[in-house]
C-alpha cells in the first residue's frame, strides 16, 4: 500500500494561483494510478485530474487549461498547479493512488478557498 501526504492549500483571491503537492511513501513508478479529487461543501467528491502509469493526464472539463498535473519522480511527489482560480474551485482537495493489487489510498485532504 501507499501513504499520501498533501500540502499547499490555502486562501487565494479569484484569478490567483496555488500549487498542491502530494508525496507518496513509495516510488511513483510502483503506483499504477494517481489522481486529484475535490469536494465542495454539500457536494460529492469529484475527479479533477488523473495520471496513468503510462504518463497520460486527463482533466475535468471545468479545470482544463487552468490546472496542470505534474510529477517529480525523484521526490515521489505529484503536483497540481492551479491557475486562474475561481470561487467554484473552493473545496477540500484529495490525492488518490492505486497500487498493484488494487489497493487504494487517499491523502488527508487540503483546503483550497478562493474568494471573489
Amino acid at each position: 500500500q501507499v501513504q499520501l501526504v498533501e500540502s499547499g492549500g490555502g486562501l487565494v483571491q479569484a484569478g490567483g494561483s496555488l500549487r498542491l503537492s502530494c508525496t507518496a511513501s513509495r516510488s511513483i513508478f510502483s503506483i499504477n494510478y494517481m489522481a486529484w479529487y475535490r469536494q465542495a461543501p454539500g457536494k460529492q467528491r469529484e475527479l479533477v485530474a488523473n495520471l496513468s502509469n503510462g504518463g497520460y493526464v486527463n482533466y475535468a472539463d471545468s479545470v482544463k487549461g487552468r490546472f496542470t498535473f505534474s510529477r517529480d519522480n525523484a521526490k515521489n511527489t505529484v503536483y497540481l498547479q492551479m491557475n486562474s482560480l475561481k470561487p467554484e474551485d473552493t473545496g477540500v482537495y484529495y490525492c488518490y493512488a492505486r497500487v498493484p493489487g488494487n489497493f487504494a489510498s487517499w491523502g488527508q485532504g487540503t483546503q483550497v478557498t478562493v474568494s471573489s
